[in-house]
């Protein structure tokens, strides 16, 4: 008897840990407007906030600096936001969104610190997985 139940209980105990792996992370930003997700990019870059930053950038996602012509992928600029996290900066924010037409927006955030300007022209494409940033330019007017 005491076999038995030992035996049921780890069949239910292994059950519940498959079902656990099974499990697939939803995606937060799915279902959520584009002001969300450019709110989302700027808590990435000025506060540090990495957490959703797997969900926010999309596959073929292109940063470009245009004082220095420097360009870098997904992976290169979620390599160089993670190793920022925490960091914030001490800066006014705001945004604007520019057009936004079907399945595509453009925005411009204004990022205003005590001795520059740093603008970010945010580029967004909407698929199945929701609103992605597929490029960023970045100036210094």
């Amino acid at each position: 008897m005491k076999t038995t139940i030992t035996s049921i209980v780890t069949a239910f105990i292994l059950m519940i840990s498959f079902q656990s792996f099974a499990v697939e992370k939803t995606n937060p930003l799915r279902n959520v407007e584009s002001a969300k997700i450019i709110t989302t990019y700027l808590e990435a870059t000025t506060l540090g906030s990495i957490e959703l930053n797997k969900y926010l950038f999309a596959d073929d996602f292109e940063y470009r600096n245009t004082v220095n012509n420097l360009r870098f992928n997904k992976r290169e600029y979620t390599s160089f936001l993670k190793a920022h996290k925490g960091i914030k900066f001490n800066c006014e924010t705001t945004y604007e969104i520019l057009d936004q037409s079907g399945q595509a927006c453009v925005a411009k955030a204004i990022m205003k610190f005590e001795h520059f300007t740093r603008v970010d022209y945010i580029t967004l494409n909407q698929n199945e997985d929701g609103w992605k940033v597929s490029k960023v330019v970045t100036t210094y007017p």
